[in-house]
């Protein structure tokens, strides 16, 4: 008599091939057969999405490198307002207000306050040497 067994494996919510196990005189072979099995989906974890909201600040005063620098930003929902400013090289600062949101895109406002100072360039002095005077020199002594 020839028996049949039908193995479905389940992993996750996949569903693998099962196999027919044929019975030939006591030895047992397999082959693949075309079940269709219901599909078990599993259920859906929805991840609350937390409101986008922060601010922060901060600064660095270096007077030992001259490193002046500060920023501060909020955001609310998708709006993000802030400002940064540093001290450039040139003893001016420099103050950066910027805005985003969906509606106005990415806008930013430069202003430069203080002046500029340049370092003037000094030429080093120039040394004006007379030319030395011609000796000859023979074997026979100086001319």
């Amino acid at each position: 008599m020839r028996k049949l067994l039908l193995l479905l494996a389940y992993t996750s919510a996949a569903v693998t091939e099962p196999l027919q196990y044929v019975s030939h005189g006591g030895l047992l072979t397999h082959a693949p057969v075309a079940v269709h099995a219901p599909v078990v989906h599993a259920p859906l974890a929805v991840e609350p999405v937390a409101y986008p909201r922060y601010a922060f600040n901060y600064g660095v005063k270096d007077p030992h490198t001259g490193d002046i620098k500060s920023q501060q930003e909020e955001r609310d929902g998708d709006v993000v307002k802030g400002s940064y400013s540093l001290v450039e090289p040139d003893g001016s600062t420099r103050t950066v207000d910027y805005s985003a949101d969906d509606h106005n895109g990415f806008n930013a406002v430069v202003h430069k306050t203080g002046h500029a100072v340049h370092p003037v360039a000094v030429a080093a002095p120039v040394a004006h040497y007379a030319a030395a005077p011609a000796i000859a020199v023979s074997p026979y002594g100086l001319h």
